[in-house]
C-alpha cells in the first residue's frame, strides 16, 4: 500500500510562522475565482477561433473535450494556455484550429458548468504557458482568527512574498501522481498517453523543486540571494549567476529579482557554492527520479524560489469571511499564499484541518 503523502511531505515549512487561525476554502465555486491574464492582441481574423470561457466545477481538460465534441473537431485541435482548478469559478482562453471552416455552433458545449463569454479569430493557436498571469479572488469562510495577527501577516506577505512551492494540486489525491511517477521511474519507462506522461513528469519535477525550496526555507535563505545562486526576474525564464555584487542588487529587495531552484532534467546544475551543495543533496537523495527525468529528455530549467504577490488587497465581506484579491505569475499557486495565513478546515466543520 502506497504511503499517503500530506502537505508537509509534499511542500515544506511555511516561511512566516504559525497560522493566524483557521478557515474554509472553496465552500462554493465562487469562493475560488481565477481569471487568466493574456497579453496577446487578437487580430480578429485567421484560422484559429479563440474562446473566452467561464467554467464552474469543471477542469480544463473536460472543458476542452466538451468544446471539441460540440465543434466536431478532434481534441488535438483544441489548445489552452494552462490548467485551472476544477473546484472553482474560472475564466480562461481556449483556441480551436478551424482552417477553411466557419465558426461552429458551440451551444452543445454550454450549460450550468460552462459558458462562452467571448469569441474571436486569430492567426495563431494558443500556446501552453502563453498567459502572463492569473488574477485571483478568494473568499476564506468560517474564519476564526486573530484579526490583528492576520492583518500583520497580510502586510508581511504583501511586502515579502511567500515561498513559491508547487501546490498540492500538482501531486494529485494523497500524492498519487508522485507515487505513479516513482513507479514509472523504477521501471525506467514512461506512460504512452501524452497527458498522463506530462502529469507524472511534472509531479516528479515539482516534488524535487519543493525539496530544494523547503531546505532553503528551513535555513532562512529562500528570499535572499547567496553567492553561487542563479537569479531570475519574476517574468523571465532566463537567469544569471550571483556573485557578491549581485547579492546586493536592490531589485532583490524590490521583489523584482529572485534566487531560483532547479527543475531537474538532462544537463549539469549551474549553481555554485552553498546553493549547488544543497541542490546536489536533493539530487543524490532521489537519484532514481532525477535520472528518470533526464532520460525523458527534459532539460534543466529554473524556477524562482520566492513568489511576489501582485496587487494584494483584502476586506471582510462578512464577519467570518475574508476576501483576498491578488495576481500571481503563470504557473504559481494561490493555495501557497493561503497556507501562510490560516489552517484550512473541511467545509462544514471546525475540527479537523485539511489541505487544498
Amino acid at each position: 500500500m502506497s504511503e499517503v503523502l500530506d502537505e508537509p511531505a509534499l511542500l515544506g515549512p511555511t516561511a512566516w510562522g504559525e497560522p493566524c487561525g483557521s478557515a474554509v476554502l472553496k465552500h462554493s465555486a465562487e469562493d475560488f475565482q481565477v481569471n487568466e491574464v493574456l497579453d496577446i492582441p487578437l487580430s480578429g481574423a485567421g484560422e484559429h477561433l479563440w474562446l473566452w470561457v467561464e467554467k464552474r466545477n469543471l477542469n480544463t481538460e473536460e472543458a476542452a473535450k466538451r468544446i471539441a465534441r460540440a465543434a466536431g473537431v478532434p481534441l488535438k485541435a483544441i489548445s489552452y494556455a494552462g490548467l485551472k482548478d476544477r473546484q472553482a469559478l474560472t475564466r480562461q482562453w481556449f483556441s480551436l484550429h478551424l482552417p477553411g471552416k466557419a465558426d461552429p455552433d458551440l451551444a452543445a458545449a454550454e450549460g450550468d458548468e460552462l459558458r462562452i463569454l467571448e469569441r474571436t479569430r486569430h492567426s495563431r493557436k494558443l500556446q501552453r504557458g502563453a498567459h502572463a498571469a492569473n488574477g485571483f479572488i478568494i473568499r476564506l469562510t468560517a474564519l476564526q482568527a486573530d484579526r490583528e495577527a492576520l492583518e500583520s501577516r497580510l502586510r508581511q506577505i504583501a511586502a515579502g512574498g511567500v515561498p513559491n512551492y508547487f501546490g498540492l494540486q500538482r501531486f494529485g489525491f494523497d500524492g498519487g501522481n508522485l507515487h505513479e511517477a516513482r513507479h514509472w521511474a523504477g521501471q525506467g519507462s514512461l506512460p504512452e498517453q501524452r497527458n498522463r506522461r506530462s502529469r507524472v513528469l511534472s509531479a516528479a519535477r515539482s516534488y524535487l523543486f519543493n525539496r530544494v525550496l523547503a531546505a532553503r526555507v528551513a535555513e532562512g535563505c529562500w528570499n535572499r540571494a547567496l553567492p553561487g545562486d542563479l537569479l531570475a526576474f519574476t517574468d523571465s525564464r532566463s537567469f544569471f549567476p550571483a556573485g557578491e555584487a549581485e547579492c546586493g542588487d536592490p531589485r532583490l529587495a524590490a521583489l523584482d529579482l529572485h534566487p531560483t531552484g532547479p527543475l531537474f532534467g538532462a544537463g549539469e546544475l549551474e549553481t555554485r557554492g552553498a546553493p549547488l551543495a544543497l541542490e546536489q543533496q536533493v539530487q543524490e537523495g532521489d537519484g532514481a527520479l532525477v535520472r528518470w527525468l533526464a532520460e525523458a529528455d527534459l532539460r534543466q530549467e529554473r524556477r524562482i524560489l520566492r513568489l511576489p504577490i501582485g496587487g494584494l488587497t483584502w476586506h471582510y465581506s462578512a464577519i467570518d469571511t475574508l476576501q483576498l484579491e491578488f495576481v500571481l505569475p503563470a504557473g504559481c499557486f494561490a493555495t501557497v499564499v493561503v497556507r501562510e495565513l490560516v489552517q484550512l478546515m473541511p467545509s462544514g466543520t471546525t475540527e479537523t484541518p485539511c489541505a487544498y
